[in-house]
Formats: structure tokens, C-alpha cells, sequence
């Protein structure tokens, strides 16, 4: 029995080697994406890993959208909108954290480790706070390692 786990983790290690994980960010277009733009303006450090989805408001993401995201190859999903109180649709990213809090509850059960989504508040005026956001996430899902293609939540050929 320890021998098949040795094993299997030397296999995930050995898979893992070189790994550049792939995240969808979903963005709100008022804050986290100004904020996006006041880091690359700002010529901040960020890991390229990132691929960004603007959208009005977090309110208006479906949670199918972060289950087509992993069906599409994502190793993770970043959900990243207006802090509390600062919405510019006045409470759209409350409606996006109650939907996450009982997205994130069903994860397990369609197979994603929970640890593969996560959700932030960043302002336009926090260009630091993306960048460092961005890196602490990517360096995240590389201890998590590949998501698995054999995976039910990710598309079969």
C-alpha cells in the first residue's frame, strides 16, 4: 500500500515537473480589471499565467462559466470584483459571493479540489494588490499541480 502511494506521487511529481499552471480569471470591469491595467501600467512583476475575462460585474458570472473553464483546460479560476460596499451596480458582488459560497460548496462533488477556485476583491487603485494576487495564486496551483485530464469536470476527446 505505501509503495502504490510512493509510486503515484513520484508520477504526479514527475508530471508536475516543468508545470505552468493555465488560470481564467474572471474580472469585474470596474475595479479588479482598472486595477489589472494600473499594474501593467505600472510595469509590475506578475506571473503570465493569467487569462482575463472582463465582465460588467462578478453579479453576472454563472457558475457554469468556472465549470467551462475547467471542462476547457483551466488549472484554475480566479473570480475578482468590486470590495463590499463599492459595487458599481450596488450589490453585485454580494449576489457573487453568495454564489460562490454555495458554488464553492459543490465542487467536491463534480470532482474539482476547492483549492482550484478563488475569489478576491481588488480595487482600480490596487495595482499591487493584483499583481501579488495573481503570483500567490499561481504559485498556489503549481503545489496543486496539473488538473487532471482524466478528470469528469474536464472535457473528454
Amino acid at each position: 500500500m505505501e509503495q502504490t502511494k510512493a509510486n503515484t506521487k513520484t508520477t504526479r511529481d514527475a508530471s508536475a515537473e516543468g508545470f505552468e499552471p493555465r488560470i481564467v480569471a474572471f474580472v469585474c470591469n470596474w475595479c479588479t480589471y482598472a486595477g489589472a491595467d494600473l499594474a501593467g501600467t505600472s510595469r509590475m512583476q506578475y506571473a503570465p499565467n493569467v487569462r482575463i475575462i472582463k465582465l460588467p460585474c462578478t453579479g453576472r458570472i454563472d457558475p457554469m462559466f468556472i465549470l467551462k473553464a475547467f471542462e476547457g483546460g483551466a488549472d484554475a479560476v480566479l473570480v475578482s470584483g468590486c470590495h463590499p460596499g463599492d459595487c458599481h451596480y450596488t450589490s453585485g458582488n454580494y449576489h457573487a459571493r453568495r454564489r460562490w459560497a454555495v458554488f464553492h460548496k459543490l465542487l467536491d462533488f463534480t470532482g474539482i479540489d476547492p483549492g482550484r477556485l478563488h475569489f478576491s476583491w481588488v480595487s482600480a487603485a490596487e495595482g499591487r494588490k493584483f499583481a501579488d494576487l495573481i503570483n500567490d495564486v499561481t504559485e498556489a496551483v503549481r503545489g496543486l499541480g496539473p488538473f487532471a485530464s482524466d478528470n469528469p469536470a474536464r472535457r473528454q476527446a
